[in-house]
């Protein structure tokens, strides 16, 4: 398992991971992108935005990044970073298939990503994959598994996918919505050969939507590695946008909202990797400051007064905007 290499790592900064979603397309959900991206959103300065980020994420002990095929550029812009930077062996990169970007590089497309999880997608954007990343990529997920997914019965699909692994790739999956649990359930018995297929999970957990945390559980026991996205809501456990707690407790210990949104998450036993989504590196590095906060009985009873129904979590979620 290529997460081994973060077991051994020292530093507490190395089980937070950078997320390239916010920057690798210029179109995204997250709040306030009119601030935190430059003007100009095109190709080279979103690409030079993520240099600086990954440049930044590795010198403060950062050494998880996540990509996907439907994140515009990201597979691009990491593999440059990755190629230029060849003493850097030290990193483990994952990347996600089943959604392909259809946005062109607008942030006005009426679609800008399109959900497939059949066979044939998966062999093409493996070798998409495959010509960004080569040798470089050590997980590859299935992107925003639901419960009904096919990829969960397809046989013919799964054994490709356990060949990937066969072949030294880590696969997992991602996955969405109110009924992450079930999704999670249902891939732990998935198998090929009498063998688990899928070796990690990524999931949404913050203090606002904890319904999946019973299920991440289950997947640390059996042995998973567990990978939270989504700490902060997207932007809303950050900055003036977060809960009126949150920002009393950041106040309290001399730190930003969105450190305590993170510390939150990288309070549970069972979290491997939690993914910062910065967009700036101002941005990161406040992120890096949550293995800073102690959250004891009091600040953790405060917190879970914020859990909102799993439902109404996700249409609020599916109502922001690609701005």
């Amino acid at each position: 398992m290529p997460f081994a290499r973060l077991a051994s790592a020292t530093t507490p900064t190395a089980h937070i991971g950078l997320g390239l979603a916010a920057v690798g397309r210029p179109g995204y959900i997250n709040l306030h992108r009119d601030r935190d991206l430059p003007v100009d959103r095109s190709v080279d300065a979103l690409r030079e935005r993520t240099r600086d980020l990954l440049d930044a994420a590795y010198a403060q002990g950062v050494r998880y990044f996540d990509a996907a095929r439907s994140y515009g550029r990201s597979e691009e812009f990491l593999g440059g970073w990755l190629a230029d930077r060849p003493e850097v062996r030290d990193v483990v990169i994952g990347s996600k298939w089943g959604y392909t970007y259809t946005a062109d590089w607008s942030v006005d497309a009426e679609a800008h990503e399109v959900k497939d999880h059949s066979l044939a997608t998966f062999e093409r954007q493996r070798a998409e994959t495959g010509a960004l990343l080569g040798d470089r990529l050590d997980l590859y997920q299935i992107h925003s598994v639901t419960a009904d997914s096919p990829a969960l019965t397809d046989k013919e699909l799964q054994s490709r996918l356990a060949a990937l692994a066969a072949d030294g790739v880590t696969v997992g999956l991602s996955t969405s919505g109110p009924a992450q649990a079930d999704a999670i359930r249902a891939a732990l018995a998935v198998t090929v050969d009498g063998e688990p297929l899928f070796r990690t999970v990524q999931a949404t957990f913050n203090a606002l939507e904890t319904s999946a945390g019973p299920a991440l559980a289950e997947a640390h026991g059996a042995g998973l590695t567990v990978i939270v996205k989504e700490a902060m809501a997207n932007g809303r456990l950050a900055g003036t946008e977060a809960p009126a707690v949150v920002q009393e407790i950041a106040a309290e210990a001399g730190l930003g909202s969105d450190a305590v949104a993170l510390a939150f998450v990288l309070y549970q036993p069972w979290a491997g990797v939690v993914l910062s989504g910065a967009a700036t590196v101002t941005q990161l590095a406040g992120n890096l400051h949550a293995p800073l906060l102690e959250l004891d009985d009091q600040r953790r009873v405060r917190l879970d007064a914020l859990v909102e129904e799993p439902e109404a979590y996700w249409r609020h979620r599916a109502g922001l905007p690609w701005g």
